[in-house]
């Protein structure tokens, strides 16, 4: 039970036993491993574990600490990446089995910057292949909702929102296109942000939809997360498109109310379309806490949102096929998932004049959400008009022109592309559950380098009720499944 506690605390509340010495970054590493090691064969939330070298790691810091040379809220707290971004001699898989390592040695800003933050790699998280966000199959175990095992955890990077959720790790850096960071956030009951597009150097991370393309934290609380993006932030001259605006600090902007503050909630994107239920429930108490904070929260259409779905999958994907196919599709089309490799096929397909006109629709898109903070301080929507689905119903398996409407453009992406592409940052924030214990989401949108005013409004939402405080039970979720399988091994033998 100590080593559980432990493990679910925020990074706040772990970094003050450290700092006082009542705990060691060894002890912490120590932890993790041990639950990895005793629940990710059923979780599947790691591809590469880097024990030997987190232990050494560990050590070092405590020895830091120790000689009173503490670096911070962060020193000797371990962290995983989405095996998507580079880590120097850690290999990078993107989960695939092309090649087993894609980093050449590189190793991302955003990890850097931890590293020198005195934080911990424990390893490399598991992941869509390739970061798609489609696969069918995966080549390193399907990752598990370790709040309900039969369910979805969401897409891309999945691993990362598992890991936080189950408590393998205090931290994990994903990567976030279209919705896949704030996906697994929203399905695993963890807070997950996009930031402004160029708030975060890209520099190491392995991607190809080049006007998209994000990292960003997934943590358990939202101070944790600011604190994480505060760390990363800021230009990189190894970025070309990282921002020179300065960093500001998130946390002293956090406040328990929000009078004065006035919130669009997405019509589109939330109350506007067919709710499953539970949901719907979900939206209206989320709602009367923001009201109870002092927030005027009033409906906000923004028309064009539906076009983002479309606009996206003929532009980003297109961006992403433009590499694929010369480096490695034609090469080793075998080698692909299913999945992964009829998305990136059908974008090859695009004509540039299509393209070029997407392009343009994007930027009508973009205007729209922009126009709407000229009123609203922050945007209000829903993470999916549904909860997370049963594992066999959210496999993106495309046969009939039904299939693409329900999967493609009735999905979690309409709620997420509208802010992706208009490049704002976006909040996953835990917002309540289902019957069947699974987790949902509420998403808060702000104006482009406004992270500031995201946090505080997620802050105080999240301050205001209990999601953050409920952890999954990972004996009643995840063990009867260990159980089965020793049984089977048994029997094997």
């Amino acid at each position: 039970m100590i080593e559980e506690k432990l493990a679910y605390m925020s990074i706040a509340e772990q970094a003050a036993l450290i700092k006082k010495k009542e705990i060691s970054p060894v002890q912490l590493v120590d932890a993790y491993l041990g639950r990895i090691e005793k629940w990710d064969g059923v979780l599947h939330s790691w591809i590469t574990v880097c024990a030997d070298a987190a232990r050494r790691d560990a050590k070092h810091a405590e020895a830091e600490i120790a000689k009173g040379n503490y670096r911070g809220s962060l020193h000797g707290i371990p962290f995983g990446a989405k095996d998507q971004i580079t880590t120097g001699e850690i290999p990078t898989t993107m989960a695939s089995i092309i090649q087993p390592d894609f980093g050449e040695g590189m190793t991302a800003t955003a990890v850097d910057r931890l590293l020198q933050a005195g934080a911990i790699l424990l390893g490399k998280n598991n992941l869509h292949e390739f970061g798609k966000g489609s696969s069918v199959n995966f080549h390193f175990g399907e990752p598990k909702n370790p709040w309900n095992i039969a369910y979805e955890p969401s897409h891309s990077s999945t691993g990362s929102g598992v890991s936080v959720a189950a408590g393998l790790v205090s931290v994990s850096l994903g990567e976030d296109t279209g919705g896949s960071i704030r996906g697994p956030a929203w399905a695993n009951g963890v807070v997950g942000t996009r930031p402004t597009f160029g708030r975060v150097s890209r520099y190491g991370g392995i991607m190809y939809a080049w006007t998209q393309d994000t990292i960003g934290p997934l943590t358990r609380t939202v101070a944790d997360n600011a604190l994480v993006l505060q760390t990363i932030a800021g230009h990189d001259p190894k970025d070309p498109l990282s921002s020179t605006r300065p960093v500001p600090d998130y946390g002293k902007q956090f406040t328990e109310e929000l009078s004065g503050m006035k919130l669009g909630l997405v019509t589109e994107m939330s109350v506007g379309q067919e709710l499953h239920p539970e949901v719907a429930r979900m939206l209206r108490e989320a709602l009367e806490v923001l009201k109870s904070l002092g927030a005027t929260v009033e409906e906000v259409s923004l028309s064009k949102a539906k076009y983002a779905v479309p606009l996206q999958f003929l532009t980003s994907d297109c961006d992403v096929a433009s590499v694929f196919v010369r480096k490695w599709l034609r090469k080793h089309w075998a080698k692909f998932d299913v999945g992964t490799r009829t998305r990136i096929a059908a974008a090859a397909l695009v004509p540039a004049t299509i393209y070029a006109r997407a392009m343009r629709g994007r930027a009508l898109v973009r205007n729209e959400v922009l126009a709407a903070f000229r009123k609203y301080d922050a945007l209000i929507a829903l993470m999916n008009f549904v909860p997370p689905l049963k594992l066999e119903d959210s496999v993106e398996k495309i046969d009939t022109n039904a299939d693409v409407a329900a999967r493609m453009f009735k999905s979690r992406r309409i709620c997420t592309y509208p802010f992706s592409i208009a490049n704002v940052p976006a909040i996953s924030v835990p917002s309540g559950f289902t019957a069947e214990h699974v987790p949902m989401s509420i998403q808060i949108a702000a104006r482009p380098f406004d992270e500031t005013t995201m946090y505080r409004v997620a802050h105080a939402y999240e301050q205001a009720t209990e999601w953050h405080r409920r952890h999954p039970e990972l004996e009643k979720t995840v063990g009867p499944a260990l159980g089965k399988a020793a049984r089977q091994m048994a029997g094997a033998k």
